[in-house]
C-alpha cells in the first residue's frame, strides 16, 4: 500500500513539474555589452555617411538602455530617437509601417500615447525574438535614419560567438539605387579609404584620362554603362608621382589594349599601369581598390 501511495506521489509531482514548464518559457534578453555593440555599430555606419546621428537603444519593455550623440548633431533628436526605439520595440514594427498608415490617411493613430511614428526605429531581434528597439535621429535624411538603425540592429548579431570567434570590425553598408544612381551621375567615392582596406568609387568617365599606377591599390573594375579602350601593363610615357602612392602619365608605351563594355570585369593589380585610352560616349563603372 505504501509503496501504491508513493508511486501515486511520484506521478503527481511528475504532472506538476510538467504543467509548471508549459507555463513559462525561455526568453533572451538584451544585456548592456549588446546595447553597447548596437551603438557601436550604428555610429560605424553613420561615420561612413554623413556623420551626425542620435541612438538610442532599449529593452523588451522599451526601457532605456544606451545612448549615443554624435557631434554637431541637434539636441532634440535624444528625446525623438529614444521615442522610435520604444514604438518599434513595442509595437514590434519599424516605425516607417506607421509613419506609412499615417501619411495614407489613418491620422486616429496618432492618439496613442508612447507612439513615434517617424521613419528611423527598428526592433532588434535575435533567434527570431524580439530583445530590444534602436531609434536614430539627427542623420541627413529620414531614409538614413532608418539605415543607421538598421546597421545598429543588425550588428548585434555579428558576435564573438556566432561568428567562430571573430568580431565585427564595422557596420554593413547599404546604399539605395537612387543613391548610387545620383554617385554615379557626377562620379563619387560611395565608401572611402579611412580605417579600411578597401575604398568603393562609383567612376564616370566621359573622355580619356591619364595613365595610372596604383602602388598600393589594387583596382577592381565593372562596368555597368558604356565601353572604353582600356589598355593594361606596359611603360607610363612622363610618369610622374602626384600624390603618396600615387603616379601617373601621358600615355603607355606598349601594354594590353581592351575593349572594356557593359558587364565586363577587370582587375589591375597594384603596381600595374592603366589608361583609359578612347572613351565614346559616357562609361560608368564600380572601382573597387583594395589594400
Amino acid at each position: 500500500m505504501q509503496a501504491t501511495r508513493l508511486a501515486a506521489m511520484v506521478l503527481l509531482l511528475s504532472a506538476a513539474a510538467g504543467s509548471a514548464q508549459a507555463q513559462v518559457a525561455d526568453k533572451k534578453a538584451l544585456t548592456l555589452a549588446g546595447a553597447q555593440h548596437v551603438i557601436a555599430a550604428a555610429t560605424a555606419y553613420a561615420r561612413t555617411k554623413g556623420g551626425t546621428a542620435v541612438i538610442a537603444v532599449v529593452d523588451e519593455g522599451g526601457n532605456l538602455m544606451a545612448l549615443e550623440r554624435l557631434d554637431n548633431t541637434f539636441a532634440a533628436g535624444a528625446n525623438i530617437s529614444i521615442g522610435k526605439a520604444r514604438t518599434a520595440v513595442l509595437f514590434k514594427r519599424p516605425t516607417k509601417v506607421f509613419e506609412d498608415i499615417i501619411k495614407n490617411g489613418r491620422t486616429s493613430m496618432v492618439a496613442l500615447n508612447d507612439f513615434t511614428p517617424l521613419q528611423g526605429g527598428v526592433p532588434i531581434a535575435v533567434d527570431g525574438q524580439i530583445v530590444g528597439g534602436v531609434g536614430v535621429s539627427g542623420a541627413a535624411s529620414a531614409q538614413e535614419d532608418e539605415e543607421v538603425a538598421m546597421a545598429g540592429a543588425a550588428g548585434l548579431g555579428t558576435t564573438t560567438a556566432s561568428l567562430g570567434g571573430t568580431t565585427q570590425t564595422e557596420a554593413v553598408h547599404y546604399f539605395t539605387r537612387e543613391q548610387v544612381a545620383a554617385s554615379f551621375a557626377k562620379g563619387a567615392v560611395l565608401i572611402d579609404g579611412t580605417g579600411r582596406a578597401y575604398m568603393v568609387h562609383t567612376s564616370r568617365r566621359e573622355t580619356p584620362g591619364q595613365a595610372e599606377i596604383h602602388t598600393r591599390d589594387t583596382d577592381v573594375i565593372y562596368v555597368v554603362e558604356g565601353s572604353a579602350t582600356f589598355v593594361t601593363g606596359g611603360v607610363a610615357v612622363g610618369a610622374k608621382e602626384t600624390a603618396p602612392d600615387e603616379v601617373r602619365g601621358t600615355a603607355i608605351k606598349g601594354g594590353e589594349t581592351r575593349r572594356i563594355v557593359k558587364g565586363d570585369v577587370i582587375t589591375v593589380p597594384a603596381g600595374t599601369p592603366h589608361w583609359f585610352k578612347e572613351v565614346k560616349g559616357p562609361i560608368a563603372y564600380y572601382t573597387v581598390k583594395v589594400r
